[in-house]
């Protein structure tokens, strides 16, 4: 795999005694040193530990306030669907920002307030309602509307706060800085993950702490706030960002043209933006949060998609998707399967923990048997959500190792049946031993997703150059809607796991439906990868 030319990566640059440049050609950053770097990826540590918290605790927490379960899955669909919306509006307002601080940082400044609020009302919910409520019924009611609502506040900021971040880095490092700052991005990130399901997996309601502070989501939302909180400073003081100058509308109008060649043709094909007046004017894409590994460990993905995300709106996605070649709607349904059974089986996991294998009881009074078994089945289900990250990391090393042997099909095909094969084995068999040691497959999965299908992408492309030999038609094409249309696959599995899975469990009446529907579905994923997915070379 080779990294492409810088001048494919940025846009072209005014000579020095011309007029000012627009925005997006500015002069190449000087290189930054790398306590500056990991001052920027600071905030991913803090995002991910927080997103771990979550991942862990909010299907206990919503049962625990006697949300019904046939509704809990409802709290997962909320957010995507807002993000599907808003975020490419938002991207455009980032892209236009005045602040004297930069365009990125308020906006950043803003989601990560977000987050902590959204936080503070999905751990602190039933105990901000008890202090003020009185009454049972009503009591019930407003805690489990306060904690949906910070559920759906966290997620939504959470998701939406890493393309103004990455957004951040693009713009004020250099290509190399850039390549460096995103490896240590991917690092805090896993580091942040495990720390966050490893802070849920300690018993601190026995603790000194614990009894300081009242209760052990106290205890851990205490150490997530402190860690979000201190290092979205650091990030936010990380590297000085040069605000938009007020005259820079037209010379920002102007190099539309340039950053997508699409937005003048006559008739857009595939991946390019559509002909509209207001083209210039389109909003760029949502986050690409699943792109964040990714980006460290297949290069040509990068700088391309980014450069293009910044001119992309929901609208153009769609174009895309409709109008995209047969091998790349395969790999779009593909990834499609493969998320919907890895978010079915992470989102609910440390639920199964408690209710199937501990055989505990969210619904029971806090004091009683039941439900302290309950709790200690989602501590050990942290464990496992730990074990997931530390075989995600390993896995991704030794992926580099088996390409040569089974190739891009082969790893993906690997994946998806490790993965049905393990969560199978998990629901039939829902032993503490075997069910820990089978969570080593969640992490091949991860791994699997977050780099195999964009690695397909990028050599999709490669072998499109080489056949058009460097042709106009390779640049009407533009890897940042190939990019935009996988990952918009994810949100669709949000949408759908969360639409479908709630109403399936209250049906069967067990949460293992939950391991087995992940499953069914990833297995299906390796037939369609056997059957669909083109071979590359």
């Amino acid at each position: 795999m080779t990294l492409l030319p810088q001048s494919q990566l940025d846009p072209p640059q005014e000579p020095a005694d011309g007029p000012e440049p627009p925005p997006f050609a500015e002069a190449e950053p000087v290189r930054h040193p790398r306590w500056r770097l990991l001052m920027h990826a600071a905030v991913m540590f803090g995002r991910e530990l927080c997103y771990a918290v979550e991942a862990a605790f909010v299907t206990p927490v919503l049962l625990s306030v006697g949300l019904p379960r046939g509704l809990y899955s409802l709290v997962w669909l909320i957010s995507p669907a807002l993000g599907f919306v808003l975020q490419p509006l938002a991207g455009s307002f980032s892209d236009r920002c005045r602040s004297p601080w930069g365009r990125r940082r308020p906006y950043i400044l803003g989601l990560g307030i977000m987050m902590l609020v959204g936080l503070t009302l999905f751990l602190n919910g039933d105990a901000i309602v008890s202090a003020m409520v009185t009454d049972r019924n009503v009591k019930r009611i407003w805690a489990i509307l306060v904690v949906m609502a910070g559920v759906v506040v966290f997620d939504f900021s959470a998701d939406f706060i890493d393309g103004p971040v990455k957004a951040y880095l693009f713009d004020v490092c250099s290509y190399q800085d850039k390549e460096r700052g995103l490896h240590y991005h991917a690092l805090l990130t896993g580091l942040g993950g495990a720390s966050g399901y490893l802070i849920g997996a300690m018993d601190w309601g026995h603790s000194a702490l614990g009894a300081l502070l009242g209760s052990e989501y106290q205890v851990i939302y205490f150490f997530a706030v402190l860690s979000m909180s201190v290092l979205l400073v650091v990030h936010l003081f990380s590297i000085p960002e040069t605000p938009l100058s007020g005259d820079s509308d037209s010379d920002h109008d102007t190099e539309a043209g340039a950053l997508l060649p699409g937005c003048n043709a006559d008739a857009p094909g595939y991946g390019t933006m559509p002909t509209e007046a207001s083209c210039s004017h389109e909003v760029r894409s949502r986050s690409f949060s699943a792109l964040k590994e990714s980006n460290c460990i297949t290069p040509t993905v990068k700088q391309p998609s980014k450069k293009a995300q910044k001119r992309m709106s929901l609208k153009s996605v769609l174009l895309a998707m409709v109008t995209m070649p047969s091998h790349y709607r395969c790999l779009c349904i593909c990834h499609l399967l493969g998320w919907t059974a890895f978010l079915c089986n992470m989102l609910f996991f440390t639920d199964f923990m408690g209710q199937i294998v501990y055989r505990g009881n969210p619904y029971a009074e806090h004091n009683s048997t039941a439900y302290l078994t309950y709790e200690r089945g989602v501590e050990v289900g942290c464990w496992g959500l730990c074990i997931n990250a530390a075989s995600s990391a390993l896995y991704s090393y030794v992926q580099r190792f088996l390409l040569p042997y089974i190739g891009l099909k082969g790893l993906y095909f690997m994946g998806y049946f490790m993965f049905g094969l393990g969560t199978g084995l998990i629901g039939l068999f829902p032993s503490l031993g075997t069910t820990l040691a089978l969570c080593t497959v969640f992490g091949i999965m991860s791994s699997t997703l977050y780099t195999v299908p964009f690695h397909l992408i990028s050599e999709y492309h490669r072998e499109e150059k080489a056949q058009n030999d460097g042709s106009s038609s390779q640049a009407a094409r533009g890897m940042g809607a190939d990019c935009a249309a996988l990952t918009c696959m994810v949100q669709l599995a949000q949408i759908l796991v969360g639409a479908g899975l709630g109403a399936l469990v209250n049906a069967v009446g067990s949460v293992v439906v939950v391991v087995l529907s992940a499953s069914t579905v990833s297995l299906i994923g390796c037939l369609f990868i056997a059957l669909f997915i083109r071979h590359v070379g």
